[in-house]
C-alpha cells in the first residue's frame, strides 16, 4: 500500500500533524466478534494514537453511535489488563486510564492482538490485530478507514445473538414480531450494507 492511497479522504484533526511525521502507522483490521458474514473494517491510525482517540475511531469506523461505555482489553481472561475511561467516583479501580496508554502499549509488534468491547450489557467484541506497521509518512495527517464489510448492528439489539435474531425475523415477514422490530429498526434493513466513502465521512466528523 503507498501512502498516497490513505490521504485521499481529507483530514479529520489538527492533532493528526505532520509534527509526528517521523511516527510509524499501524494497519488494524477491527472485527466484530461472532459475526458470520464478518463484520469487519481496515483502518490506519498513528502508532502513538491514545486509546481514547482510537475508541473514537473504532465508533466512527464500525458505525456505533458512542451512546454506552466501553474498554480495552489485553492478556487472557485470568489475568486480562483493563483500560477505559477514567470514574470520578473512584470505582472500577481495576481499569486504567485509556488517556496514559496507546496503541503501541496494547500491541507494540505486528500480529499483536488485543480486544475493544462496546457496551457491557449487549457485550460487543470485538478483535484488533496489528496487521502491519507501515513507515513514518509526512503526508499522513489522519486516521482512516481502507476497507470493510458488512453492515454495523443496530444499538441495543441484543448482542451478536440478538442481532442475529433480529435479522431472521426481519426476513420473515409471517413472524409475530416482524412489523413491531421493522418499525423498530425504521424499515428496511441491509445487513450487507458498507459504504467507503461514508465511513472515512463519519471518521472526519469524529475528530478523533
Amino acid at each position: 500500500m503507498q501512502p498516497a492511497a490513505i490521504i485521499q479522504y481529507g483530514v479529520i484533526s489538527d492533532v493528526q500533524s505532520t509534527r509526528g511525521a517521523g511516527v510509524p502507522l499501524y494497519q488494524l483490521k477491527i472485527n466484530l466478534t461472532g459475526s458470520k458474514p464478518s463484520i469487519w473494517r481496515r483502518v490506519v491510525v498513528r502508532r502513538d494514537m491514545r486509546l481514547d482517540r482510537l475508541h473514537k475511531v473504532i465508533q466512527a469506523g464500525m458505525g456505533w453511535t458512542n451512546s454506552h461505555l466501553h474498554q480495552f482489553i489485553t492478556g487472557r481472561r485470568a489475568g486480562s489488563t483493563f483500560y477505559g475511561e477514567p470514574d470520578p467516583g473512584g470505582f472500577g479501580t481495576m481499569t486504567l486510564n485509556e488517556r496514559r496508554y496507546n496503541v503501541a502499549d496494547l500491541a507494540p509488534a505486528a500480529k499483536q492482538k488485543f480486544i475493544y468491547e462496546y457496551d457491557f450489557g449487549d457485550g460487543w467484541e470485538h478483535d484488533l490485530v496489528v496487521e502491519k506497521i507501515l513507515p513514518p509518512d509526512a503526508s499522513f495527517k489522519h486516521p482512516v478507514c481502507l476497507a470493510g464489510a458488512n453492515a454495523c448492528p443496530p444499538e441495543d439489539c441484543g448482542g451478536i445473538f440478538g442481532y442475529y435474531r433480529l435479522l431472521e425475523i426481519l426476513a420473515d415477514p409471517k413472524h409475530p414480531e416482524h412489523v413491531d422490530l421493522q418499525d423498530w429498526i425504521g424499515g428496511e434493513w441491509d445487513p450487507a450494507w458498507f459504504d467507503l466513502d461514508e465511513v472515512n465521512v463519519d471518521l472526519k466528523r469524529a475528530k478523533a
